[in-house]
């Protein structure tokens, strides 16, 4: 039964007992999230999760996650659809970002709410375009292996350089977390990529795909793919990479699902040009 119209919105930290209910409705928005992806969100930022009830019942949700003292990253923006234009949104959203405090804020946001999130002080910095379809059937190239332990500190200064914070706990749990199959990419000792394959909702997602070169991602999603031939397949590729796009478009995927990185200040500046795919929307 849905609350009652005229009952107080309560926002209060969410856990991740919560995660069911957060990720539920972010499949109901075609989201197509991760099957394990809370506990690795939670690491970050345990601290960083909001969920907004009225008479005890989830309504809303956001996430505002701190990755340091300069950055932080909005995502699982989300109100009941039910419950939708009474200003839970609004109350939801000042409640997430006051969790940032002073830091600069990123997000992807959905087309239909950039417009809103201009009004929020956010710049758009570039799209992203999810491309889905059949993962193709590949030979896993050479000079590539599993993650191991041994690779933590390399792999997670590797990623800091290709995003605009660090995030040491993030990154040690996406690696780890059942399921997850992270692949690295070495050349003379020293890493020149990784990539995390992941199953989701519906079928399976690669991110990060982060890379020196071309074809040193091309050899990273390759080997990703080796085992999940035909499984539908997701990566979210910044519109600015070309080579990205390329990778996507020759492995036989279709854009499906577009968002905009947005930002409400400076960040860091970061390589760019080795994100062939987005870790995730919801975190980064």
């Amino acid at each position: 039964m849905a609350p009652e119209a005229h009952d107080d919105l309560v926002l209060s930290p969410a856990t991740l007992e919560d995660w069911p209910v957060i990720s539920g409705w972010a499949a109901d928005e075609g989201w197509n999230p991760g099957l394990s992806d809370g506990p690795a969100f939670f690491a970050q930022d345990p601290d960083g999760f909001f969920l907004g009830r009225i008479g005890g019942e989830p309504v809303s949700a956001i996430s505002v996650v701190n990755h340091g003292p300069d950055f932080a990253f909005l995502g699982c923006y989300l109100v009941r659809p039910d419950l939708r234009g009474r200003g839970h949104g609004l109350t939801t959203w000042k409640t997430g970002l006051a969790h940032a405090g002073s830091r600069t804020v990123g997000l992807d946001g959905v087309v239909a709410q950039q417009d809103n999130y201009r009004q929020s002080g956010f710049r758009p910095a570039h799209r992203t375009v999810r491309y889905t379809g059949p993962a193709p059937a590949t030979i896993a190239p050479g000079g590539i292996r599993a993650f191991a332990a041994a690779d933590l500190a390399d792999i997670t200064a590797y990623d800091a350089a290709c995003h605009p914070a660090d995030r040491p706990r993030f990154v040690a749990q996406w690696l780890s977390t059942p399921g997850h199959r992270g692949l690295v990419r070495r050349a003379a000792g020293r890493v020149t990529g990784y990539g995390v394959l992941r199953p989701a909702r519906d079928g399976v997602r690669i991110g990060p795909l982060f890379a020196d070169t071309a074809e040193d991602a091309r050899a990273l999603f390759d080997a990703l793919c080796a085992d999940v031939p035909g499984r539908q397949l997701s990566l979210d590729v910044p519109a600015t990479s070309t080579a990205g796009v390329a990778l996507a478009e020759q492995a036989g995927l279709a854009p499906s699902f577009e968002t905009a990185r947005m930002y409400t200040g400076p960040v860091r500046p970061y390589a760019g040009e080795r994100v062939f795919g987005v870790t995730t929307l919801e975190l980064g």
